[in-house]
């Protein structure tokens, strides 16, 4: 059924939008997520979720235990809206609960820290499995429970004198390194599935069409057993 309406509904789309979605689309992954842990500056969150748009990155993961994360339309330059963005700010530790998820869905944690002995990026094996990269708050960082919770560390190299990328720069570098690798590495099966395919194309088809609600209704009503 919802091939039909993928089908019915890519014909209000422009030739153009509907090859663009379909060109965007085989760049997409899940095989690497963004997780967000508390950001309080809206303008490094947004920066990640725009390079997460930029490098493929589908699905991003935002903890707010005592943030409320607010895109900032002007740094963001409209890239939440082709995300899938869980936000998780039910429990009181919503670390605990988002990691536990994740990994049932066979993901490593990775977290992402400036410490000595952790893994070097260029070290970082991509073909290993689903990752989640984790970026913790601007300037304490990754929490205890992610420190305790976490399967890798993962740094990036420095030279200088400071400690520490800025976090959106950090993400921006570790993407760019690790989507690349991963786009190079043999039978990496890092693409969306075809029933993923579906279901995220009609996501962004909804959010382009207006009253796309009302069309989808008509659809359903012509199509009915």
């Amino acid at each position: 059924m919802n091939t039909k309406l993928l089908e019915y509904l890519s014909g209000y789309l422009t030739p153009q939008r509907n090859e663009l979605f379909d060109k965007v689309m085989l760049n997409r992954t899940k095989h690497i997520t963004v997780v967000l842990e508390d950001i309080y500056q809206s303008q490094n969150a947004s920066a990640v979720i725009r390079t997460c748009d930029c490098f493929g990155i589908q699905d991003v993961h935002i903890i707010e235990d005592r943030n409320e994360f607010v895109v900032n339309r002007e740094i963001a330059m409209g890239a939440s809206k082709w995300l899938s963005m869980h936000k998780y700010n039910i429990e009181a530790n919503n670390t605990v609960e988002i990691i536990k998820s994740l990994k049932k869905q066979g993901y490593r944690i990775v977290a992402t820290t400036p410490h000595t002995n952790d893994q070097e990026l260029q070290d970082f094996d991509v073909a290993k499995g689903k990752t989640a990269l984790v970026f913790g708050s601007e300037l304490p960082g990754i929490t205890e429970t992610i420190m305790q919770e976490a399967d890798e560390f993962l740094k990036i190299p420095m030279y200088g004198f400071t400690e520490s990328f800025n976090i959106s720069v950090s993400a921006a570098i570790i993407l760019h390194h690790l989507t690349m690798k991963m786009r190079n590495t043999k039978d990496l099966n890092w693409q969306l599935s075809d029933e993923e395919k579906t279901e995220l194309k009609l996501e962004w088809i909804r959010k382009t069409i207006k009253r796309s609600e009302l069309l989808e209704k008509r659809f359903l009503e012509e199509n009915q057993e």
